[in-house]
């Protein structure tokens, strides 16, 4: 009895890293060289779960970025050894990238919304792009999306006409569009208003609630603070788990 509650309480680990370290490569004249790239990150010890939050806090500079790159495959992993939802990043061959990425969802600062395409249209781009056939599924898809982040009635917006948190609700959309098992989350909320970057925390919460990790890097110490989780601290090439309660002095 008390194994078969430890096997229904087990939760499937997303992301795993041992011993990894990180390099940032030089650009030789458009071209990326590893030959005399800088080390970052050294020594990295990362497991996130199913259904977990961690925050990435640290100064700019620091590698939280290019750790979240290392993740998604835009950085190869050199050193230590590396799982993201199933795939081994020291193995990965460049034609499996596509498919390691459809398994996650990666929102930046910046949005990358396609500027000419409504709401309803960025959506199913992305779809399209990924496999999706049946025009009906994608109507339902993108109905469910955009009622999740908030977004109902608005699928004929053009992104101009959107505010930066809807524009960036729109971005969560579009990471959500294949049931990722994790979000990548490069400072979602960095371009934001307070109370949208509220709004963005508590959709997030929505969102790690229905069983999706969320990996986010932060500057925001103060959203932090006010939805904790698990927080690493980058510093020095390290990377360290911290207790932000105590490391604010209100432990």
């Amino acid at each position: 009895m008390i194994l078969e509650q430890f096997f229904k309480m087990a939760k499937e680990v997303i992301i795993r890293l041992s011993d990894v370290a990180v390099f940032q490569p030089e650009d030789e004249g458009g071209k990326l060289s590893y030959k005399n790239a800088q080390q970052v990150l050294s020594g990295v010890e990362l497991t996130v779960e199913e259904g977990e939050m961690v925050y990435l806090i640290g100064k700019v500079g620091s590698g939280k970025s290019s750790l979240m790159k290392t993740l998604y495959a835009e950085l190869p992993l050199l050193e230590g050894d590396g799982e993201v939802v199933g795939y081994d990043l020291r193995k990965l061959r460049r034609r499996d990238i596509p498919y390691l990425r459809r398994s996650m969802g990666i929102v930046f600062q910046d949005y990358q919304l396609l500027r000419d395409r409504n709401v309803y249209e960025n959506l199913r781009f992305v779809m399209r792009a990924t496999g999706w056939k049946s025009e009906a599924d994608i109507a339902a898809r993108i109905e469910e999306l955009l009622s999740l982040v908030g977004l109902r009635n608005k699928e004929y917006k053009m992104p101009h006409e959107l505010s930066g948190g809807e524009q960036q609700r729109l971005v969560i959309a579009r990471a959500l569009v294949n049931n990722p098992k994790v979000i990548l989350a490069d400072e979602p909320t960095g371009n934001l208003d307070p109370k949208s970057a509220n709004d963005i925390m508590v959709l997030f919460g929505e969102i790690v609630a229905r069983g999706c990790s969320v990996v986010m890097a932060t500057h925001n110490i103060q959203l932090v603070d006010k939805y904790p989780a698990r927080t690493l601290m980058f510093r020095k090439g390290k990377v360290q788990e911290v207790d932000i309660k105590a490391a604010l002095g209100r432990a």
